[in-house]
């Protein structure tokens, strides 16, 4: 029976497990760590996790999955020059902006599917030259933390997968091929950048985008059914067959294979905002399933992380209105919650073609207000999804597909149905909602 040992590695853990045929999720073995910065630290927790996982059994192929657009500089023995610098890290603002004013930002979304933003490699790229000129010039290549942690685990340096250079702003679409453009502009030699292959070395398939792993864990896997993430952030996506990747405004598309692309929106608020409601608001427990945008008054702007889709601005940051001394910490966590859902209503518009919703990511499966929340501001029924960790599994059937196997679908659960009482509170706090972001985003507003 074939068998494949899948790994996800996260922006805040990793997950191994051994997978046969069909798919069938059990406990993986998982080590956390504090955030995605130390690769050394990633890579030793990865080996703890394989080794749990593998536990003496044999395996025909590895699948990755891991989290995107993560750069990393290193010397002319593999060794890092710097911290990897995730799409968290916002401190190149500037140079985006630099960027934009060099290059026609439209134009570069169209041949690369990503936006000129802090999240990607080329704004990141700019602000090292300019802020790290010393490390700079002492780097030998630039790498994503899979491409790294590969290497560490087959000894050498690796080919980065279709999908995982897709996801770094620095890969045109159409050519399949490092952006000639943007290669010069940074003065940046593609010798310094992975040779690109989808094929495995020594049984390790190249490891894949997790959104797009999870994606395909969860089953999701046409234009007209979309997976809704929240974990760490959030993200609304498909995965779909299709000849040519053609970007639409306000939304990402990138590669997963030869046949297939991911396109949607992603949000740096998600289970991140959670953590600091609870750590901010402490008197804000209390149920939510009685409440409506009419009972506090509040528009809040789910930006504290930054702003990705649909606006893709450089500055913004997360706002509230309507405050008064009768505010409670139950008022602001419920329109923090509903401020990402209304944002995520808006990523949606900009994909009329979907037509079924799949809830899935531990932040938001483990929180059945804010699913209803979901199914409330997008005025349309949300489908739980029935898999537990979607990126893993992912990445497990992605393996298992390349071996010639076809895995189930991952299983659904139950329908959340938008409540129609509500629907007319939600529709006007939603358009409060569209006009404070608009003021926030301003002119960079991508779907204006």
């Amino acid at each position: 029976m074939t068998r494949v040992l899948a790994l996800d590695v996260g922006t805040s853990s990793v997950r191994a497990q051994v997978f046969d045929a069909d798919a069938q999720e059990l406990e993986p073995a998982q080590r956390k760590y504090a955030g995605e910065n130390d690769p050394a630290r990633i890579v030793e927790l990865v080996r703890e996790a394989v080794d749990e996982a593998v536990g003496g059994e044999e395996y025909d192929a590895v699948g990755g999955s891991c989290f995107g657009h993560s750069l990393l500089a290193l010397d002319e023995h593999g060794r890092p020059l710097t911290p990897i610098l995730g799409w968290r890290d916002t401190r190149s603002a500037d140079a985006a902006d630099w960027l934009s004013r060099r290059v026609d930002a439209d134009a570069v979304h169209a041949r690369t599917g990503c936006h000129i933003h802090t999240s990607y490699w080329p704004a990141k790229l700019a602000w090292l030259a300019s802020e790290q000129p010393e490390v700079w010039r002492s780097t030998h290549s630039f790498v994503s933390i899979c491409d790294y942690l590969y290497a560490a685990f087959l000894g050498r340096p690796v080919a980065a997968s279709t999908s995982m250079a897709s996801a770094t702003g620095l890969f045109d679409l159409h050519a399949r091929a490092w952006d000639q453009e943007l290669l010069a502009m940074l003065g940046l030699d593609a010798g310094q950048l992975p040779e690109l292959s989808d094929e495995a070395v020594e049984g390790w398939y190249p490891a894949l985008l997790d959104g797009a792993c999870s994606n395909v864990g969860a089953g999701c896997v046409t234009r007209e059914r979309a997976a809704l993430m929240i974990g760490t952030s959030g993200a609304f996506r498909t995965v779909y067959e299709t000849a040519q990747a053609h970007a639409r405004p306000g939304l990402f598309i990138h590669w997963v294979d030869e046949r297939r692309v991911v396109e949607g929106g992603s949000l740096s608020d998600g289970g991140s905002l959670v953590h600091w409601l609870e750590q901010t608001l402490q008197d804000a427990d209390g149920s939510l399933g009685d409440r409506d945008p009419d009972t506090h008054g509040l528009t809040f702007l789910a930006l504290l992380g930054g702003e990705r889709s649909p606006g893709w601005h450089q500055h913004a940051k997360g706002a509230v209105e309507g405050l008064t001394f009768q505010t409670t910490a139950l008022d602001i966590r419920q329109a923090a919650l509903e401020g990402v859902a209304f944002t995520f209503a808006r990523v949606a518009d900009l994909m009329p073609e979907v037509e079924e919703i799949v809830a899935t990511g531990g932040s938001l499966l483990k929180d059945d207000d804010w699913l209803q929340i979901m199914a409330d501001a997008l005025g349309r029924p949300v489908t739980t999804s029935g898999v537990k960790e979607a990126s893993l599994r992912g990445a497990a059937v992605a393996a298992l597909e390349r071996l010639g196997e076809a895995p189930p679908p991952g299983a659904l659960g139950r329908v959340i149905e938008p409540r129609r009482e509500r629907a007319d509170a939600y529709r006007a706090a939603r358009e409060r909602h569209k006009e404070l972001y608009d003021a926030a985003i301003g002119s960079r507003q991508a779907t204006s």
